[in-house]
């Protein structure tokens, strides 16, 4: 077999060139150094930030509600007790069962009466009527309040002598006030009308925001096929408001669980307004100072949040798949 014969030694410095040209490309990049140091910080910051906030606190919690302790005498006085916290929760602590029943209320209530109301109100500002967005900051406004300012606010509404309803209702000059507040059968409700009055607001400003991205010929086409201005919604932009729906539903859950300022500035979150949030509250940080028992409750808080959200999201999620 004849020899190959030698690279000449033009060839090989096109070879050579063409080689570093394209390791050249390879290694191109459009950030600078300055670039990555400063995308590095606000990656590495808002991260750190969150993982020891959030993620670490959380993790803590979780191995604390499997131990007995007060808070006093640092980690050495923790004492390992397996599930007995979760037992004796859901046996011997006569607050949880209610607590979590009332959890549940409010959350049944902002899916059914604060979440329609408030994509009702989306609806109607989208039809650009006169003074849009007058009524879109007035209905945003109690968003921007904290839910303590609003207990405030609605306190005063409820007050049985000087409130706004009792004297509307004509109760102060018969005599027959309604104590809504101190009434276990009914503050809970009050309680409720309360923070839907906040969280109505704040589904209509997500909501809205879906409905102005919302394609204009979707509408046109329903509306050449004859259907109403009921049936458009609910059968074309409704549907086309999936990812608005997710992260509502989302919100809601988180809203309707965490709930606690509102009920602690009204009465501590006793005599009918207990919540999840209040026990592990008092339990941490109230006379009891039962830490391990108090992370138990929060766990479960947590499972109970998390587990809503993950169906929800799991059955969506197939759906697309199924769709596509």
């Amino acid at each position: 077999m004849a020899d190959h014969a030698p690279l000449t030694p033009s060839l090989t410095r096109t070879t050579a060139g063409t080689a570093a040209t394209a390791k050249k490309r390879r290694s191109f990049s459009p950030l600078t150094q300055r670039d990555k140091v400063t995308l590095a910080f606000m990656l590495g910051i808002p991260a750190f930030v969150h993982i020891t906030l959030v993620w670490l606190p959380t993790l803590g919690s979780v191995v604390l509600s499997f131990t007995r302790w007060n808070g006093i005498g640092g980690l050495g006085a923790i004492r390992p007790i397996g599930i007995k916290n979760y037992h004796d929760i859901a046996t011997i602590y006569p607050p949880f069962w209610p607590a979590l029943q009332h959890n549940l209320i409010w959350l049944g209530f902002f899916l059914l009466i604060a979440t329609p109301f408030g994509m009702f109100l989306a609806v109607l500002l989208d039809r650009e009527i006169r003074g849009s967005r007058f009524y879109q900051g007035i209905l945003f406004l109690p968003v921007i309040l904290s839910l303590a300012i609003v207990g405030f606010i609605w306190e005063l509404i409820y007050a049985p002598e000087q409130g706004l309803i009792n004297n509307v209702l004509g109760r102060t000059q018969q005599g027959h006030i309604i104590d809504w507040l101190g009434n276990p059968h009914l503050n809970l409700w009050a309680i409720l009308v309360a923070s839907g009055w906040r969280q109505a607001g704040y589904i209509m400003i997500l909501y809205l925001s879906g409905l102005k991205s919302v394609d204009p010929t979707l509408r046109e086409a329903a509306s050449v096929d004859g259907a109403n201005a009921v049936q458009t919604f609910f059968r074309v932009v409704f549907p086309a408001l999936q990812p608005i729906n997710i992260v509502v539903l989302v919100v809601t859950v988180i809203e309707s669980l965490r709930a606690f300022d509102i009920v602690y500035v009204i009465n501590k979150g006793t005599n009918g307004l207990e919540l999840l949030s209040v026990l592990v509250t008092n339990n941490i940080i109230g006379e009891a100072s039962r830490v391990g028992f108090g992370s138990a409750l929060a766990v479960i808080l947590l499972v109970i949040s998390v587990t809503f959200i993950i169906i929800y999201l799991t059955r969506t999620f197939q759906e697309e798949d199924k769709a596509a």
